[in-house]
């Protein structure tokens, strides 16, 4: 089986694939997620794994629009605790540390470690085993890596400071794509939509009404303009399903009333 994450070996994406699939896999890593997304979209893979919010960060909204564009479906979601690491050569003090590099979503999650080391600065890179991945290859002193565990293992880096996230109860939700829309199978109990409303008076409030009067529970809302239409909105949501019947007339609803719904995918709640 082949799946798509974004990054290399170590990082947090590699390590739910193996998670999720099992080891027996092939993985593709790509720098970005608009790659991961061609390549399902092109056949190169079965799979993808991509990372959607983080509880500390919140939601990667690029990806959702990305998701809409490449027309890929939701299958699946999984949650990771997330621990962050730094890391360096081995027999390096903390002391002598001057840049950590890693994703800034990652950096975001340790403002605080890095607030109280003021003589480490933080610089955005691509993606957090890369920097641990460039580290080792190019023998790079002075420099740190924030990122998992198990990339220090790949790498043969030593930890300098462990969990340095903020926050310590850290998940980050992944969602597993693929390009055909899957087969009906147990009903749904949650769901990953984008909504197109109307350009009318109150129709944001009158469509929350109708999902919540269908039992839909809201996860998440994000909102981004229409670029070809001025002062229309495009909303991704996340709704759980308590009933898969008063989800579908809530879909009908909004369709005929309030705009154009996309479903991304209807799944199973894995929190």
């Amino acid at each position: 089986m082949k799946i798509a994450i974004q990054g290399v070996l170590g990082s947090f994406h590699h390590q739910v694939a193996q998670q999720y699939f099992g080891e027996s896999i092939a993985v593709f890593g790509f720098n970005t997620f608009e790659e991961v997304a061609k390549s399902v979209e092109n056949g190169t893979v079965d799979f993808a794994v991509m990372a959607i919010e983080n509880s500390i960060a919140g939601a990667i909204l690029p990806n959702y629009d990305i998701i809409d564009r490449h027309d890929l479906f939701v299958v699946d979601e999984y949650y990771l605790p997330i621990s962050h690491n730094l890391m360096a050569l081995p027999g390096q003090q903390l002391s002598a540390i001057r840049e950590a590099r890693s994703h800034p979503m990652a950096l975001l999650q340790c403002k605080h470690f890095f607030a109280s080391h003021p003589g480490i600065l933080p610089v955005d890179d691509v993606d957090t085993a890369y920097v641990a991945k460039v580290i080792a290859e190019q023998k790079l002193q002075g420099l740190a890596a924030v990122a998992s565990t198990k990339a220090a293992e790949y790498y043969g880096l030593e930890i300098l400071a462990r969990d340095i996230q903020t926050v310590k109860d850290n998940f980050t939700r992944f969602i597993i794509l693929q390009k055909d829309k899957p087969a009906p199978g147990i009903a749904p109990t949650k769901a990953s939509l984008k909504i197109t409303v109307r350009n009318e008076k109150g129709v944001l409030a009158k469509l929350l009404t109708v999902m919540s009067e269908h039992d839909l529970d809201l996860t998440k809302i994000q909102s981004i303009p229409v670029m070809s239409k001025p002062w229309e909105y495009t909303f991704f949501i996340d709704t759980l399903i308590a009933d898969e019947g008063q989800f579908k007339t809530a879909i009908d609803l909004i369709e005929a009333k309030y705009g154009n719904v996309k479903i991304f995918g209807a799944y199973q709640n894995r929190k």
